[in-house]
């Protein structure tokens, strides 16, 4: 056995991990960054090879930051605040900057990030409509630490950036590549006339896939805001506004601009583009209002452009009759409108809006929670449409440009979590037992089987108008319709008792029978492990 065979097998023998050469043994120079844990001991391999990782999120984000990204690190972390959950709870976090891309014309999108990860984005994407192709440049761990990854990245945009056919060319950076400090800033911000818009969208620094597409958006804005600093910019598609606008930020029900526009008309204003925008230069024309409406409160760095760009931004939205009075007050405040003409149009709209939701009452105990952002805007028009609404959560992070909506609900008794995990949003529902559960996917899953009427917040819910006289009433259809099937869930959990559940759950030839003596014991072997485990933490070195 030569020195290489004999390095190999010792290597085995120390590994529970496959080896196949001995480069796979060597030792990592450096291999944690130091100080990335508490109490000042660096994290160490355990026996089982645990260390850094995908799983790891404070250990991806302190290596990002000693690769050179840590004030972009800072930024996510000021921008948009951590929960109480470790790690999304929602989709990756990537797919909504993903979309917002895709949604744009004359825009290409690229992703740098892992094969799976990137498959995972794609299908995602497609399966909700996405009808352009996704660009990916691969790496491999010599790519990834030699540098070669970020000249095959420069590669693919200077390919991509043909001026005849895109605007701009987006790339984004997954959890690998920014963990590596794969420097997208280093990348021309033009080639040909078209934009490079690199950012950095890691799971570990983005909390939920909603605040992913204010990363991109703000990106853009910020883009966009210095180009028509430097001089003229091109007009929109359909020209300029004659009127002065109200840029609306945050994606809504395509009619709830329209509606939003027709409630502006008295003011003497127009409905502006609604951002993320679908077009490089409807941007422009975002910048160039008169006001901004925070129609979803959490696009913390777009904002951040519009107050940059000197203008005034207004929280809330025209939900309900004191949603919608409060709201043109605010607005005609900002864009300096007379207090005649908000009169004129509380007096048009608002009874319209009462009237609306008298004739469509909702009769029940209702607990809401998902990650789109306007989770307190529905708990609003739910409430006054007569529904009890105890509790609401949302993925989302706290934020001014929400405090209105928080403050009317506190008062009317609604306990509102922000950056709600799963867990809370369970908890809560098991403690208020509601009439129906409005939620994300497994919210839903868990209502079902405590028999309790749900639905799914981002298909059933956010698929509606919400504002002004189109949007009072219209949940009240389908809320009805849920409420009205709890006799239903109560037959069925009747006849279902007990059947796919526990150890019993699947299919069987035979009646399967509970070994509770088997599970004692693995869960000893367990305990055991970790106990093992703590020991050997406490007595490493820092």
């Amino acid at each position: 056995m030569d020195k290489y065979d004999t390095d190999t097998a010792q290597a085995a023998k120390t590994t529970t991990e496959v080896v196949y050469d001995p480069v796979g043994a060597a030792a990592l120079a450096d291999p944690v960054p130091a100080g990335s844990s508490a109490g000042g001991c660096a994290p160490t391999l355990d026996a089982a090879g645990d260390g850094l990782g995908c799983h790891n999120k404070i250990g991806m984000r302190e290596a990002a930051a000693k690769a050179g990204l840590g004030d972009v690190m800072q930024r996510y972390a000021e921008d948009y605040p951590q929960g109480p959950h470790d790690q999304p709870q929602s989709m990756c976090p990537a797919f909504g900057s993903l979309r917002v891309g895709l949604r744009m014309r004359r825009t290409a999108t690229v992703l740098s990030g892992s094969a799976c990860c990137v498959y995972g984005l794609t299908f995602t994407s497609h399966f909700y409509g996405a009808k352009r192709s996704v660009g990916y440049v691969p790496f491999s761990s010599e790519t990834l630490v030699t540098g070669k990854l970020f000249e095959d990245i420069r590669e693919a945009v200077y390919k991509l950036a043909d001026p005849e056919k895109y605007d701009a060319v987006v790339i984004t950076n997954l959890c690998v590549p920014t963990a590596s400090g794969v420097p997208l800033r280093l990348l021309p911000k033009e080639i040909n006339g078209v934009r490079i818009i690199g950012i950095d969208v890691p799971g570990f620094g983005v909390p939920t896939h909603a605040e992913a597409k204010d990363v991109l958006a703000g990106a853009m804005l910020n883009y966009a805001r210095l180009e028509a600093e430097q001089g003229p910019v091109q007009a929109p598609r359909q020209g300029r506004s004659e009127r002065p606008t109200v840029t609306l930020v945050g994606e809504m029900f395509p009619a709830d601009p329209v509606g939003i526009g027709m409630m502006l008309e008295p003011l003497g204003l127009a409905a502006g583009p609604v951002v993320p925008t679908r077009e490089w230069r409807e941007l422009y024309a975002a910048l160039d209002c008169a006001a901004v409406a925070a129609i979803h409160p959490f696009y913390t760095a777009s904002y951040r452009e519009f107050e940059a760009a000197g203008r005034a931004i207004v929280g809330s939205a025209p939900v309900g009759h004191d949603g919608t009075a409060a709201w043109l007050e605010a607005i005609g405040k900002a864009c300096n409108v007379s207090d005649d003409l908000v009169a004129a149009a509380k007096n048009r709209f608002l009874p319209a809006i009462r009237g609306a939701l008298s004739k469509m009452p909702i009769k029940g105990r209702i607990t809401l929670s998902g990650y789109e952002g306007s989770e307190l805007l529905v708990a609003r028009l739910l409430i006054e449409s007569g529904a009890e609404v105890p509790y609401v959560g949302t993925a989302c992070p706290r934020t001014r440009w929400s405090d209105a909506d928080r403050e009317w609900l506190v008062e009317r008794g609604v306990h509102v979590q922000y950056r709600a995990s799963l867990e809370q949003d369970i908890a809560a529902m098991k403690e208020v037992r509601p009439d129906l559960a409005i939620g994300t996917t497994p919210v839903v899953q868990k209502a079902k089987e405590m028999a309790i009427p749900a639905l799914y917040f981002t298909n059933l819910i956010s698929a509606r108008p919400l504002m002004g006289p189109a949007g009072a009433g219209s949940l009240a259809q389908v809320i009805n319709a849920a409420l009205g099937n709890k006799a239903r869930f109560d037959t069925m959990r009747e006849f279902f008792e007990g059947v796919g559940t526990g150890f019993a759950a699947g299919v069987w030839e035979d009646v399967p029978h509970d070994r509770p003596e088997f599970r004692k014991k693995n869960l000893a072997q367990f305990a055991k492990a970790a106990k093992e485990k703590a020991s050997v933490a406490e007595d490493a070195p820092c």
